[in-house]
């Protein structure tokens, strides 16, 4: 095992690669982030019941949530509520934590976030002031109470 595991690093060395970092102005489902952190938590992935209950739940969370936000309903977002479940860059962090329930870590650190976001930080950290990261290897960047960029890793081309 100890060898197999030497082989997989060497192997990442010579390919003189990180991990690939990609940028992007849409974010997970609610759906794929529920779905890797309950993979996470229970080691197996929903059953269908339990995704239906989850799909249940949100459906409720989302309409209560355009009931008491009319303005929304008509905006340029309301899609990414009503269809796609979909996080945005411009959404605010209620509407993300809505979409995605709470981060698993977050950060105000500049250090950290630059070294998540890659090649990608000087773009983004002229905005970012703090980084939630969700499962996935999703990385999301707020300037005060919006989502300014996204960013991910470990996924194959967007």
């Amino acid at each position: 095992m100890a060898v197999l595991g030497a082989v997989v690093a060497l192997a990442g060395c010579a390919a003189g690669k990180a991990a690939d970092v990609q940028r992007a102005t849409e974010g997970p489902t609610s759906e794929e982030v529920y779905t890797a952190r309950f993979a996470g938590d229970y080691g197996r992935p929903p059953s269908f019941d339990e995704t239906l209950a989850f799909r249940a739940a949100l459906d409720d969370r989302v309409s209560a949530y355009l009931s008491r936000h009319p303005d929304l309903s008509t905006s340029t977002r309301a899609s990414q509520f009503t269809f796609h479940r979909r996080v945005a860059v411009g959404m605010t962090r209620d509407e993300v934590i809505l979409l995605l329930g709470a981060p698993s870590a977050q950060t105000d650190d500049t250090a950290r976030m630059a070294a998540s976001a890659g090649q990608f930080w000087p773009a983004i950290g002229e905005n970012a002031r703090a980084m939630w990261i969700y499962a996935g290897g999703w990385a999301l960047y707020f300037d005060g109470d919006r989502l300014v960029d996204i960013t991910v890793t470990g996924k194959p081309p967007l």
